[in-house]
C-alpha cells in the first residue's frame, strides 16, 4: 500500500466496516478497506485506511458517530 494511506480504524466486524467506510464516502473521504479474516471462520480483523490529509476528518466522524 503506498505511504500516503494510513490506518484510522480495526473491527472484527464487517458489517461495521462497511458501515464506516459508506459514512466516510458521504463526507467525500476516499478509503480503504483491508480484510485480514479467514473466509472459513471469519476470524481476524478487518482495516480502515483513508489518506494521510483526511486521516483528522474521518477518526473525528468515526468518534462522533459512535457517540451518537
Amino acid at each position: 500500500m503506498e505511504t500516503d494511506w494510513v490506518k484510522i480504524y480495526t473491527t472484527r466486524q464487517s458489517y461495521e466496516a462497511a458501515l464506516i467506510q459508506g459514512m466516510l464516502k458521504e463526507y467525500g473521504i476516499e478509503s480503504v478497506m483491508m480484510n485480514r479474516q479467514d473466509s472459513e471462520f471469519l476470524v481476524g480483523e478487518i482495516h480502515l485506511y483513508v489518506h494521510r490529509s483526511d486521516a483528522e476528518e474521518a477518526i473525528r466522524l468515526i468518534e462522533q458517530t459512535r457517540e451518537e
